[in-house]
Parts: C-alpha cells; sequence; structure tokens
C-alpha cells in the first residue's frame, strides 16, 4: 500500500485532497510541513502532499522547502475548498457567538462571520479546531472545516459552504525524493523548475528571452531570497510544456547560460481544471 503523508490532523483539507488523488493509500497526517518534506526525504517510497497556492489567498509559503529538499513533483490536483460552519449536534446557528479556524479559513469567510457577528480566533488548522469543539462540548462555540471533519469529529454541519466566493480552489502538490516523470504524448503538461541567476545586471531580462523567443508559455514565475539574506535571490517557475518538447529543451538551454543554480522540479500532466479555469 502506497503511503501519503499530510500536514495537519484528520480532516483537514490536505487530509481530503489524498483521499481524492489515492483513496487506497495509507493517508499519515504530520504536526508541520518540515516534518512531511523530512518524512520523503528519509522514506523513497513515501509521497506527501502539500498545498502549494489557494485562488483566493494566494500563496501558502511553503517554497524555502521546495528549495531546501527538492524533492521531485509527482502531480498537481486542485481541490474544491467548501468551508462549514460546524457545532455541536442540535444547536443552531443563533447559538454560536465564538468561531475558531486556520487564519485563511476565517479570511475566506470574513462575509458570514461579519453577518452573524461571531468572535474569530485563529487556530494551527481547520480540521485541529473541529476537533477541539467536538471536545469541549459548548454549545456557543463552532468551527469552520470541512464536512469531513464533520464525520470524523461527531459534530453537526450548521451551515454548509459559507465561503465569500464560490470556485474557492487550492492547488495542492504531490512529491517524493524518486524521480519519475511521465512520457511525452498528445497531452497538457507542465514542467516545473527552480533556478538561482549569476550576479550581473538586468540577468532576469536576459535570461528570460529564451521563453520568448520559443513561444513557451510561464505560467508562474516567483522569487524568494535564500536564506539569511536579501541579495540573492531564487525563482520558482512553472511552464506549459513537457521537457522532451523541442521549444522547451531550447528555452531552457538559453535560461541555464544565466544560472549558478538550477533543478527540474518535476514534468506532470496539467489538471484537468486548469481548462475552466
Amino acid at each position: 500500500m502506497s503511503k501519503i503523508y499530510f500536514q495537519g490532523t484528520f480532516g483537514a483539507y490536505s487530509h481530503l485532497a489524498a483521499l481524492s488523488v489515492d483513496p487506497n493509500a495509507d493517508i499519515l497526517p504530520c504536526k508541520t510541513f518540515d516534518e512531511c518534506f523530512n518524512k520523503a526525504s528519509l522514506e523513497p517510497e513515501s509521497k506527501i502532499i502539500i498545498p502549494e497556492s489557494n485562488r483566493i489567498t494566494g500563496n501558502i509559503g511553503i517554497e524555502y522547502l521546495i528549495f531546501k529538499h527538492r524533492l521531485n513533483i509527482y502531480m498537481e490536483h486542485f481541490q474544491k475548498i467548501e468551508h462549514n460552519l460546524l457545532g455541536q449536534p442540535g444547536s443552531k446557528l443563533k447559538d454560536i457567538k465564538e468561531v475558531y479556524s486556520h487564519a485563511q479559513g476565517l479570511s475566506q469567510c470574513s462575509k458570514f462571520i461579519k453577518e452573524n457577528n461571531l468572535t474569530e480566533h485563529i487556530r494551527a488548522d481547520t480540521a485541529g479546531s473541529a476537533e477541539m469543539i467536538s471536545k469541549n462540548k459548548d454549545i456557543k462555540k463552532a468551527a469552520i472545516a470541512s464536512s469531513l471533519s464533520a464525520e470524523i469529529y461527531g459534530l453537526e454541519v450548521i451551515k454548509k459552504n459559507i465561503e465569500n466566493e464560490s470556485g474557492n480552489l487550492t492547488r495542492f502538490l504531490i512529491m517524493g525524493k524518486n524521480i519519475s516523470q511521465p512520457e511525452f504524448k498528445e497531452k497538457n503538461y507542465i514542467t516545473s523548475f527552480l533556478f538561482k541567476l549569476k550576479s550581473k545586471p538586468a540577468a532576469l531580462y536576459q535570461s528570460l528571452g529564451g521563453f520568448a523567443i520559443n513561444g513557451v508559455n510561464l505560467t508562474k514565475l516567483q522569487s524568494y531570497p535564500e536564506k539569511n539574506t536579501f541579495d540573492s535571490y531564487f525563482f520558482l517557475c512553472d511552464l506549459d510544456g513537457h521537457i522532451e518538447d523541442k521549444k522547451v529543451q531550447k528555452s531552457l538551454e538559453e535560461l541555464g547560460l544565466h544560472c549558478e543554480d538550477f533543478h527540474v522540479l518535476g514534468v506532470f500532466e496539467a489538471d484537468k481544471l486548469r481548462e475552466n479555469k
């Protein structure tokens, strides 16, 4: 049986995403993202599922771990995020005075919270908030979390889909130590890589010329300072295409001339949801 580690507690959106990707896997929680990456580095047969960005609130902030561990990306998965207000069995919306969740969960449901005059409490994760609510049995307290959390911790869904905007998606990356990439066929692929430029004027401008000349579309380009410095930057990049495509190869060769460090993180099929985004 394959093993997938996720950050958080059972019922978290990462747990939900892991079930969507491989319902037959042995899905195991980790306290932190660091622990997830360390597990995958030490157990080459295992995988991790990590939230990389949210459609509404942006980056999750795990780029430093991607740089540090350089695990292979096997696939991306867009998970629909549906926030629910969970409370004690039998409780009603009028009973609720306080609400607990992860900062992003609270932010993504701010309109509902304001309309119902609820007091917010930030916790480390959504499912952990649900677990805490189930233990303290206070009818005035509720959590914002997944419907899976309600099932696991014996809570009631008082109000479904309370997020500000429907169509809220989180992009997850499935990663691991072993290198693997799909054969180049007639499909939509993403090639993900990181690079660090040589220190010279206009380096970024010159390095990206090859993508324009070869007609390769960059879907993500973000810079991050190297550890303990603000004058040396890594770039994390996704492009449309497979690394064996001649256009992609030429673009990356051109980029390589300007790099001090270059590393391919993975080649994988684009999630079908990209077509509708």
